[in-house]
């Protein structure tokens, strides 16, 4: 950035287009209270999105995006007794001012809303068809809407329960409803993150699509800026509740001026990331927004701080459309060669020659009930063979509905074999789900969850609670946490609470399902060095599923690529990746999200 660069009081017009503002946001502050405590979330904001365009919204979990994307929406839950300040206007509405009739109304008539989980938007009980005349007056203007987001046989999903549909399509009906009432504004909050790379691809091709269209602005919260670079015509980075950097994602992307995007640049991965090194992770956690820092929020995390970063926040400082919330900015050079992440340690040496899983045209088939009307089983699994050598690394990568998951179930023994043979040694494996926080007891301290497997072993309190210090101190837990409840930790930290219990007792094979796919990229690279770490101090075999094949590429030896309940393609993880023989291997290679210019 030029040091011509001038302080703004509020931002000039950078939109990324000339038409009229939608949404415009000055100084937005927002509180959220519980028991006695209030979080100081949103801490003046500054936003304009005009119509038409897309801004896409990053940042780490907590830094405030979905508390933005609600405020905006109205809707923000009235028992965190929330404290909105500041200027908000969307569509022409006061929307600090309104009634709660006329934010009903803007709601109904002018915004969408498509968020995470469509399970948790879509109604169960109700077909498909009855959510959308909700929205619209005749099924066919509901067949028309199903059509415009890409649903095959739309006739015959207006009779479909959400149940009945995979991920892609429940979140495809959410998109219909969205844009129902052709609304000017969508907010769009993680719309993709729990979908295949194949799928995601399609969602993002249709927002895209409907945009231009329909010609509605979107605000399209992401932690993950590849994402985000294929839809937005700008970006802003929000930490800590304050936008530490906006302006059109290209050039934001190529050159990013405040450390906290080049931290968030540095720990994304992609096929080209270096495997014999552990990856950049970001180092540190986001502050207690109940006491936030007197400076910069991000200066206890970064290696460009100067005292005058602890005394007061950086204004934001403007050049052109570059915004950038750093006292620096002009001075220190984002772009410069900065040292990779240190070599991994050398795997520890196999006890014997015995393999940690060994699977042998392998059949699993789960019964259909019969409610149904139909008492065949459905094959999951079909001729599955694979062995995992002790200490060895194995991704299972594939879309939803491939049978990766049903695979490493059977192999905890969740699930029943129907045909084939399955050994996985004389110590039962260990798993890890995709959401720790729903395999935690809510009511456990945290040592306690940890110390379950000892407890069984028959360890006393005394050798229990010292084993305990020692796991959490391995998988970068403080001791401060030993009597914390889930509840009370970050998404980072439940998924290391997981990690922790299952390799307390170290076993010859942990199985991992998904445990990254939710998590911020900064945390994510965290739990992924953790994992290479612990599989090669311990000497581990390692069984990990997942969707994202830069993450595959990093974690595993080798990789097996799954289709339809088999095998389709298996091998070294760079040959895999880099000479694919199957054609289904090629096309998810080619759904990858990359960061990408913006030809708009």
């Amino acid at each position: 950035m030029s040091r011509s660069t001038t302080v703004a009081a509020s931002p000039p017009d950078v939109t990324a287009t000339d038409a009229p503002l939608v949404v415009s946001a000055r100084d937005l502050h927002v509180d959220l209270s519980r028991k006695q405590e209030t979080s100081h979330v949103l801490r003046g904001v500054d936003l304009d999105i005009a119509q038409g365009e897309v801004v896409g919204l990053v940042g780490e979990s907590g830094s405030g995006k979905s508390v933005l994307g609600l405020t905006f929406l109205g809707l923000l839950r009235r028992e965190a007794r929330p404290q909105v300040t500041g200027d908000l206007s969307i569509a022409g509405v006061d929307v600090l001012a309104a009634s709660e009739g006329e934010l009903r109304l803007l709601r109904r008539e002018r915004l969408g809303a498509i968020f995470q989980d469509p399970m948790t938007s879509l109604d169960p009980t109700m077909r498909v068809g009855a959510q959308l005349r909700e929205v619209v007056d005749s099924d066919a203007e509901a067949v028309e809407l199903l059509e415009a987001v890409g649903i095959p046989d739309p006739q015959r999903r207006l009779r479909a329960f959400p149940h009945e549909l995979s991920g892609g399509l429940r979140q495809r009906v959410m998109i219909a409803i969205a844009v129902a009432g052709d609304p000017q504004l969508i907010v769009a909050d993680e719309p993709t993150t729990a979908l295949d790379v194949t799928i995601q691809a399609q969602i993002l091709s249709l927002l895209d699509r409907l945009r231009r269209e329909r010609g509605c602005s979107i605000l399209f919260i992401t932690h993950d800026l590849a994402v985000a670079s294929q839809v937005a015509d700008r970006v802003a980075v929000l930490y800590a509740g304050r936008i530490a950097e906006i302006g059109p994602t290209a050039e934001l992307l190529a050159a990013p001026k405040h450390p906290y995007t080049a931290a968030l640049l540095r720990s994304r991965l992609d096929l080209s990331s270096d495997r014999a090194r552990r990856i950049v992770a970001l180092p540190g956690q986001p502050p207690d927004l109940r006491q936030p820092p007197p400076g910069c929020p991000f200066a206890p995390r970064c290696s460009y701080r100067r005292d005058k970063c602890e005394v007061a926040p950086p204004p934001v400082l403007w050049a052109g459309a570059r915004g950038v919330a750093c006292v620096r900015a002009a001075e220190i050079d984002l772009l410069e060669e900065v040292e990779g992440g240190v070599a991994w340690d050398s795997p520890a040496a196999p006890a014997d020659d015995l393999p940690a899983l060994r699977a042998v045209d392998l059949e699993v088939s789960v019964a259909r009930g019969a409610w149904l009307r139909r008492r065949e089983p459905i094959r999951i699994l079909e001729c599955v063979s694979l062995e995992v050598a002790q200490g060895e690394a194995v991704a299972l990568v594939g879309e939803s509905g491939s049978g990766k998951t049903t695979f490493i179930r059977a192999a905890a023994g969740l699930m029943p074999v129907t045909a084939g043979l399955l050994e996985v040694g004389d110590s039962a494996p260990q798993m890890i789900f995709q959401d720790a926080g729903s395999s935690l007891t809510p009511w456990l301290a945290i040592g306690d969850l940890i110390g379950e497997r000892l407890r069984a072993a028959g360890a006393g309190r005394t050798e229990r609670r010292a084993k305990v210090l020692d796991a959490m101190e391995m998988v970068g837990l403080p001791e401060r946490l030993f009597k914390a409840r889930p509840a009370q930790l970050s998404g980072g930290q439940r998924q290391r609470v997981a990690i922790a219990r299952a390799v307390i007792v170290p076993p010859r094979l942990l199985l991992c399902d998904e445990p990254t796919s939710a998590l911020d990229v900064s945390i994510a690279a965290g739990v992924l060095n953790l994992l290479g770490d612990l599989r090669r101090r311990l000497g581990m075999a390692l069984v990990f599923v997942t969707h994202d094949l830069a993450v595959a590429r990093v974690i595993a030896d080798r990789v097996a690529v799954m289709h339809a309940g088999r095998i389709v393609e298996m091998g070294p993880v760079e040959d895999v990746l880099r000479s694919p023989d199957a054609s289904y291997t090629r096309t998810l290679i080619a759904s990858i999200p990359g960061l990408r210019d913006q030809g708009r």
